[in-house]
C-alpha cells in the first residue's frame, strides 16, 4: 500500500506543514520544537510503518502514530491556553488531530484484519 495515497498520510503533512508555518518565528523554542517534532512525527511513522513488510510492524507504527498525535492535541490544548495558538485555529487543529486518529485506528484495524 503506498503510503503517498492515503488521505491520513496528506492530512497530517497539511497539519504538520501548518504548525511550521505557523511556529516559524516563535521565540520560545522549546514549545515550537516540541509541537513541530510530534507535528512532523504522525505522517513520518505512517509512511515509515506503511513501508514496512510485516503487519505487525506496520501496526507498531501507525500505533507510533497515533501517540504522537495524542500528543500533538495536547500541545495544541495547551498552545491555546497559553495564547500561543488563536483558540479558533487551535480547535480547527484540534479537529484535523481527531480525524487523524480515527483515521489511524480505521488503518490500524484494516491491516491487522489482512
Amino acid at each position: 500500500m503506498n503510503y503517498e495515497k492515503l488521505i491520513v498520510w496528506k492530512q497530517s503533512v497539511q497539519l504538520s506543514a501548518a504548525l511550521f508555518k505557523h511556529f516559524k518565528c516563535s521565540n520560545d523554542f522549546g514549545f515550537k520544537d516540541q509541537i513541530t517534532r510530534s507535528g512532523l512525527s504522525i505522517p513520518s511513522n505512517i509512511a515509515e510503518g506503511m513501508a514496512r513488510e510485516s503487519v505487525k510492524e506496520k501496526a507498531h507504527f501507525l500505533a507510533i502514530a497515533k501517540g504522537s498525535c495524542a500528543e500533538l492535541k495536547t500541545q495544541i490544548i495547551i498552545g491555546i491556553e497559553i495564547d500561543y495558538i488563536e483558540r479558533d485555529l487551535g480547535n480547527r487543529w484540534l479537529s484535523l488531530a481527531n480525524e487523524i486518529d480515527a483515521m489511524l485506528t480505521g488503518l490500524r484495524n484494516r491491516i491487522r484484519s489482512v
